[in-house]
């Protein structure tokens, strides 16, 4: 996923949605909502688990997260934490009933041949 600061610039402008960059993905929402369940304060290496990517990827996604302001980095140390703002908790709030939701439809059956 390669979205730039002029992505993020026009999302804020409202010219083009960067929805449909970043939460029509597996992994961003994999993340978002890891962190979620995470705890207050969780490790991108443990969101990069749960998101099954790379940590650089899982890097890049939290900072365009920041740049959104859906999460805050605390770094205490060398350690750095990763946690949720309180508009990036609703909506990974609400991308996790999405997802839930979404499970439970029924499963499109193939044609026999």
């Amino acid at each position: 996923m390669n979205i730039s600061n002029n992505r993020v610039c026009e999302f804020m402008n409202g010219e083009k949605s960067i929805i449909e960059d970043l939460f029509l993905h597996e992994k961003p929402v994999k993340i978002l909502v890891g962190l979620k369940n995470g705890g207050e304060k969780t490790y991108a290496s443990t969101l990069a688990k749960v998101a099954d990517c790379t940590y650089s990827h899982t890097v890049k996604i939290l900072d365009l997260f920041e740049k959104l302001n859906l999460v805050a980095f605390d770094k205490k140390g060398r350690v750095k934490y990763v946690k949720l703002t309180e508009t990036g908790d609703d909506i990974a709030f609400n991308l996790e009933n999405l997802t839930r939701k979404m499970s439970k439809l029924p499963k499109k059956k193939e044609k026999k041949k």
